[in-house]
């Protein structure tokens, strides 16, 4: 997994994902939307606090309802990868069964794991279980349903692109999660973006600060559109 230096991880947990995301805007243009973010379908089950989670993405496929067969692979493996990383690490679950998100392909007695290995967040499409378990292991959680329970529940493959509510995620891409969703950051782009995160935060600042004028007047308004 090719890493960066922690603080620009730090400088993009200062800001929220859709800061994030105008930031990526201004280094490389406007992408396709499914390299960019997540769509609605995804829920913030767990707050990660007062900022973001931040972590590089650890990539997994699932099956929690039928026996996969010769892709099976020891979810050992997994946990393993997570610990040997030595960064902070969303671990990311995508529910490859057909029909995909009817079982639970994450749950506390797994958070709990994952968070003592080094896990800052949990993003996955397909369902969570014992979320208050989660949430007392201290694990942030994105996914896209709920339910009690699953079958016999296999790990299939793990460090391969995934899709997760519509977003295309590579092993090792930066991901900036919070209440809105999730925001991709390429690894190479993450320092110019984590810069562009501060002229962002300023221009949206200085509208804020524009339009919370007291008694706001026409004429405030004539004079932002001849500025802008």
């Amino acid at each position: 997994m090719k890493t960066i230096d922690q603080s620009i991880l730090d400088t993009l947990a200062e800001y929220d994902s859709a800061t994030v995301q105008n930031a990526g805007i201004l280094v490389r243009g406007f992408v396709h939307e499914d390299d960019d973010y997540t769509d609605p379908s995804i829920r913030e089950y767990i707050s990660p606090g007062a900022k973001p989670a931040v972590g590089y993405a650890l990539t997994s496929t699932w099956a929690p309802l039928n026996e996969p067969g010769e892709f099976n692979v020891n979810r050992m493996d997994y946990f393993d990868a997570i610990a040997r990383a030595n960064v902070p690490v969303i671990v990311v679950q995508q529910d490859v069964e057909k029909p995909a998100r009817r079982g639970a392909i994450i749950g506390d007695g797994m958070a709990y794991q994952m968070k003592a290995l080094g896990a800052v967040g949990a993003l996955v499409d397909g369902n969570a279980r014992d979320v208050p378990g989660i949430a007392d292991a201290g694990l942030p959680l994105w996914a896209t349903g709920r339910v009690p329970g699953h079958g016999p529940f296999n790990m299939l493959e793990h460090e391969i692109p995934v899709i997760v509510a519509s977003l295309n995620i590579n092993p090792g891409d930066i991901l900036v999660c919070d209440a809105d969703g999730a925001t991709r950051v390429p690894v190479d782009e993450a320092p110019d973006v984590a810069k562009m995160c501060a002229e962002v935060r300023a221009k949206e600042g200085a509208i804020h600060r524009y339009f919370s004028v007291p008694n706001f007047t026409l004429a405030n308004w004539e004079e932002w559109k001849a500025k802008s």
